[in-house]
């Protein structure tokens, strides 16, 4: 009797050990993938909307691609307008959503705002960065790309003067700005001239909309540029970009011969119906950076505190394939030099007015 006693102790013992040790196991072995639990993603839009054709939606994209092949709920949120973005990323972490997503170097402020008052949710912001433990920051050498645009335009123009259309006249655009005017230096440098200004301001032929959703500004800036004889304008200015390309079409289509560079997506199949105005669009992973983020969380791998910037280089920007339809294929040869003496690093792009006062151009034939 009393050996049976024993016996039944030392066997609730043993199972009560077993219990436990299986509570520590799904314990350590959690993550939001491997725990079973429904992935739930959330990204909040700059003010130019989901439907940009441009930068939201190359975001949009890429986190829409992991939710197919994932399985992962989203919920995105569009801003009007810049006093929604605190609100919109503190309802989104509300919303239990396990990453949350800032689109757009406007969103810096009030992403710092948000992860530092939830530091126990994970963040991600597009094209800024963010130091702060549980906030991974994505951006881009939007100036090597842009680079690239600037050949296509310095040999594609007749007049010799070219145009650039920026969104808002902050550092994150003006890296476009000067990417593009130090491309087209290299290649013609008459048509950069009326593109450089004195003083860190802005040339003649610059122009800034204020804006990354005022089609209407986009549809104003792109008609005064065309009236004063540029032939080719590139833009970095999100939905505003859409009213270049109107303008762009109107003059075309009453015998005028202008063209369109578009930017962040391949806009000739985006805006499918100003295809025939787009020389060539810059190509920005966005798309690629918003997937690999949440993959990083349905893997349980989140990299909170680092910043990843991706170039020619890393494939991070690049210029779009359906450049061939309008761009004779001897500039797109000449833009795969450039693009190597970039990758090689033999020519380093400026990203600042300034550095582009200092640039010397590199000439390649």
């Amino acid at each position: 009797m009393k050996k049976r006693k024993i016996l039944a102790f030392l066997a609730a013992g043993i199972m009560t050990v077993s219990l436990l040790a299986g509570c520590g196991a799904k314990k350590e072995e959690s993550s939001t993938k491997d725990s079973g639990e429904k992935v739930k993603i959330g990204l909040s839009t700059d003010e130019g909307g989901l439907n940009d054709k441009s930068f939201n939606q190359a975001a949009d994209e890429g986190v829409k691609k992991a939710q197919k092949e994932f399985g992962v709920e989203y919920k995105p949120i569009e801003s009007k307008q810049k006093e929604d973005y605190e609100s919109n990323l503190e309802a989104l972490v509300n919303d239990n959503c396990n990453l949350v997503f800032g689109v757009g170097f406007q969103m810096e402020q009030a992403m710092k705002n948000v992860a530092g008052k939830y530091s126990d949710k994970k963040f991600a912001i597009v094209d800024t960065e963010v130091k702060a433990p549980n906030v991974l920051s994505l951006k881009f050498k939007d100036h090597e790309g842009s680079f690239l645009m600037g050949v296509i335009a310095g040999k594609m123009t007749k007049t010799n003067k070219v145009g650039f259309i920026g969104g808002k006249d902050f550092a994150p655009i003006n890296k476009f700005e000067a990417g593009y005017i130090a491309g087209v230096k290299s290649v013609n440098p008459e048509a950069a001239k009326a593109l450089m200004g004195k003083d860190n301001k802005p040339g003649a032929m610059v122009k800034y909309a204020d804006s990354f959703g005022d089609t209407n500004k986009g549809y104003e800036l792109a008609k005064s540029l065309y009236g004063s004889g540029c032939d080719v304008i590139y833009h970095a200015a999100g939905g505003v970009g859409i009213g270049m390309f109107k303008a762009a079409k109107e003059l075309k289509d009453s015998g005028k011969a202008v063209w369109a560079i578009g930017v962040d997506k391949d806009q000739a199949l985006t805006v499918p119906k100003y295809k025939d105005v787009i020389l060539s669009s810059m190509l920005k992973r966005v798309d690629t950076a918003t997937y690999d983020a949440t993959k990083q969380i349905v893997d349980g791998k989140f990299e909170g505190g680092k910043t990843i910037e991706l170039g020619v280089k890393e494939d991070g920007v690049a210029v779009a394939g359906t450049s061939k339809d309008n761009t004779p294929k001897e500039v797109l040869d000449l833009v795969e030099k450039y693009k190597n003496a970039i990758k090689e690093e033999k020519i380093k792009v400026p990203a600042t007015r300034k550095e582009l006062a200092n640039f010397t151009p590199t000439e390649i034939k």
